[in-house]
């Protein structure tokens, strides 16, 4: 059997129905596959999204997979000094909400459907050719193997991407710049707010944080993420330890465990080549610094799916054509994302000590507003070493 499309999207998660929304919404025949049987499950991050970040990609938010609306920051530093940010007297532009992946997946990918787009769930790819200026994508479902012709195959199957590889882009993370996480949803959590954000720092997670996001009265997602070469224990072992002796969290059960890596080495230098395109994950489109990625994965996406229906309209598929997306995307996303790298290797080098003093100094601080650059400005005004490190940047 042979499928043929102009524009085949391979992973369905939120960068990839974006991909796939986009490119059917300008005009092109689009077919989108998923591995999974369910579209969402299992989930793999803290479900965190920004409120400006949907506005801007025009998603319309809804009861059925928001758990709870966030308006405010909790930031605790190695020997539990706490600064709290919140609404009431700073104003937070990145604030958002929890979702619930496995019901917000399904959505952004039945918004692609809307648009035009085919779904075929349980659907795995297993190779790609190129033929005639087209690709030939080897696929399996329900033990039935066939090919899929396309024009354009934009891969949105994750880090280290497969489908990347396989279309000669070269998608693996070098270990400093891939983190390792493990995340329990749990039950039981005795919450100070159920509408604020906590973030643990230190060595509760070598490398990157730990961090406890509500999703109703007294459940919340708790994980943290490592970078394995600044730890001999895994991932899934530090949180069992932060979960033990964190006070949030101490009373709580766990119901379901997450583990997965998560680029944060910022976008891939190459993110497209004849015929071939990787986004979300895929294309390393993780904020450096926090580890998100929901919101950054769907404007690549969003870029992704309106290049290649022009490139489509165009008929054209070449690597020239299609480094229009490589150029969009550095200049929506990637330039951000190089200051956030350089910010996570100075929170690397610092103490504990040095972690607890910023936070001191952070508690008698009175902010405008509060995102990741004006926190990050705002360290460079408090720290001699911020200021050598990073005065230049913010």
């Amino acid at each position: 059997m042979l499928i043929e499309t102009d524009v085949l999207v391979i992973g369905a998660g939120p960068a990839g129905s974006s991909a796939a929304k986009h490119a059917a919404l300008n005009g092109a025949d689009v077919l989108m596959i998923e591995k999974k049987s369910e579209i969402g499950a299992p989930k793999r991050c803290a479900e965190g999204v920004s409120k400006d970040g949907l506005i801007e990609l025009g998603v319309e938010p809804s009861s059925r997979w928001i758990t709870s609306e966030i308006n405010g920051v909790r930031l605790v530093s190695p020997n539990g000094t706490d600064v709290w940010l919140t609404e009431d007297t700073v104003k937070l532009p990145e604030m958002g909400y929890v979702v619930e992946r496995k019901v917000f997946d399904k959505h952004m990918a039945m918004d692609a459907a809307r648009a035009g787009a085919d779904i075929m769930i349980k659907t795995l790819a297993k190779g790609l050719e190129r033929k005639d200026g087209h690709v030939i994508v080897k696929a399996e479902r329900m033990g039935e193997e066939f090919d899929i012709k396309a024009k354009i195959v934009i891969g949105a199957d994750g880090p280290e991407s497969r489908v990347g590889r396989w279309g000669g882009l070269k998608t693996a993370v070098k270990p400093k710049d891939m983190e390792s996480g493990a995340q329990f949803e749990m039950v039981g959590v005795e919450l100070e707010s159920d509408t604020a954000l906590e973030f643990y720092f230190g060595d509760v997670a070598p490398g990157g944080y730990a961090w406890v996001f509500p999703k109703g009265k007294d459940i919340a997602n708790v994980g943290l993420a490592v970078i394995s070469t600044l730890t001999e224990k895994s991932a899934y072992e530090h949180l069992v330890d932060f979960v033990k002796n964190c006070p949030t969290t101490k009373n709580a059960t766990a119901v379901e465990l997450n583990i997965g890596g998560d680029p944060v080495g910022g976008i891939i230098k190459k993110i497209a080549t004849d015929n071939v395109m990787v986004v979300g994950d895929a294309g390393g489109m993780v904020n450096p610094l926090t580890g998100g990625g929901i919101i950054s994965g769907m404007q690549g996406g969003r870029i992704a799916g309106q290049v290649s229906a022009a490139a489509v309209k165009d008929n054209d598929f070449s690597e020239k054509r299609l480094a229009e997306y490589g150029k969009r995307c550095k200049e929506e996303i990637g330039d951000s994302f190089n200051k956030y790298m350089k910010s996570r290797d100075y929170l690397e080098s610092l103490s504990n000590e040095e972690l607890d003093s910023i936070a001191e100094v952070f508690r008698e601080t009175k902010f405008e507003k509060i995102s990741t650059s004006e926190l990050l400005r705002v360290l460079v005004k408090v720290s001699p070493k911020a200021l050598l490190k990073l005065g230049k940047l913010f």
